[in-house]
């Protein structure tokens, strides 16, 4: 069986999370940039901020030498419009440079919008953004 080459447009905003770890499982940076709008931000576990294309396009291609293969499930989607706020739990399973398996576990904050077309695009994807906060002192 082939990897796709290309993602098929995600018709319910609930759906957004299972579309991400599609693309990221097809390995195809294309896929996953298909589910952004082109002004969309992108935040990092350490709260970078990316915004656009080019930049996404550099933390996902990132995301994707971890090769490994990706859940996400949806835990709740708040419709509001053609907006929607979305958390999801995700788990990464893969290998590590001395062969043994390790996961990566994480809970999203996203906001999705309807596009003209009826398809839905991440806004504003926080991928650690629904984890547990950690304050120093």
């Amino acid at each position: 069986m082939s990897r796709s080459n290309q993602a098929t447009p995600v018709l319910n905003p609930q759906d957004m999370n299972a579309a991400f770890a599609a693309a990221f499982n097809s390995g195809q940076i294309a896929n996953l940039l298909a589910l952004y709008e082109p002004d969309a931000v992108l935040m990092d576990h350490a709260g970078n901020e990316m915004r656009g294309t080019e930049a996404i396009r550099k933390a996902l291609e990132q995301l994707l030498q971890i090769k490994g293969t990706m859940i996400s499930t949806n835990v709740y989607c708040v419709l509001q419009g053609d907006l929607a706020l979305l958390r999801a739990h995700f788990v990464i399973d893969t290998t590590a440079p001395d062969g043994s398996t390790t996961q990566l576990v994480g809970h999203t904050s996203e906001i999705v919008r309807k596009q003209l077309d009826g398809s839905w695009l991440y806004v504003i994807d926080h991928p650690f953004g629904a984890d547990l906060l950690h304050h120093a002192g």
